[in-house]
């Protein structure tokens, strides 16, 4: 398909092409959607235009919710105009359009929230749990939940990330009942857990070294 890659997960299909002109990216997409296309008329498989969703990535430190230029073509499969989207959710991560991963970060720090509130009973100030079990359940219950997938938007803007510190910072104070004179660092410290930001971008770094050095041999070479 002249470049253009192709994901596959179950049933959804993903097509993406880099290009430095959006002319370039649009011809080449919809002659992939047409060969793709024509592929599944030979298969006799049925395909949904209506669930298909458009976005053109362009990373940019300021964020804009600009979805495209009002210029910009729609790509077409069946006669329907695919819709551009400012972000979409895919395998349980919202992709937005500039990168920036400020709408999936703030739905992992609102379930992070309903997860601590459901757990507040034994994790919260004056709980008799110990220390010990209390560091255990955040571990497995709320931290799992905060570092999927960490690898992703682990070099996003600190500012993004720093909504994930708060919550790590009220469970610290809250878990050892610490006096307000106490600082984050110190509880750090002392429970031998690493500053969110630092232990995100170490984990991202640890997932993209076992790629790098997985031993099995590739079904194919991609293109570079």
């Amino acid at each position: 398909m002249s470049g253009v890659q192709l994901m596959l997960f179950a049933n959804d299909i993903t097509l993406y092409f880099r290009a430095r002109y959006k002319k370039s990216t649009l011809f080449h997409l919809q002659r992939a959607i047409d060969e793709l296309y024509r592929w599944f008329r030979n298969w006799r498989i049925e395909v949904n235009p209506d669930k298909s969703a458009a976005i053109r990535f362009k990373y940019s430190k300021r964020s804009s919710r600009q979805i495209i230029g009002l210029d910009t073509l729609h790509l077409r499969m069946l006669n329907t105009n695919i819709p551009w989207q400012f972000n979409y959710k895919y395998l349980g991560i919202t992709l937005d359009r500039n990168l920036h991963f400020e709408d999936y970060i703030e739905y992992v720090r609102k379930t992070t929230l309903s997860y601590r509130g459901h757990l507040d009973a034994m994790l919260g100030r004056k709980r008799k749990l110990s220390l010990r079990n209390k560091f255990t359940m955040y571990q497995v219950c709320i931290r799992s939940t905060m570092i999927y997938p960490s690898h992703i938007f682990a070099h996003d803007a600190t500012k993004a990330l720093d909504r994930l510190q708060v919550l790590q910072n009220k469970f610290l104070r809250d878990a050892t009942d610490a006096h307000w004179y106490v600082r984050n660092l110190i509880l750090h410290r002392d429970l031998k857990l690493l500053i969110r930001t630092k232990f995100i971008k170490e984990a991202s770094k640890q997932f993209f070294d076992i790629a790098e050095s997985n031993p099995n041999a590739p079904c194919y070479s991609p293109v570079p």
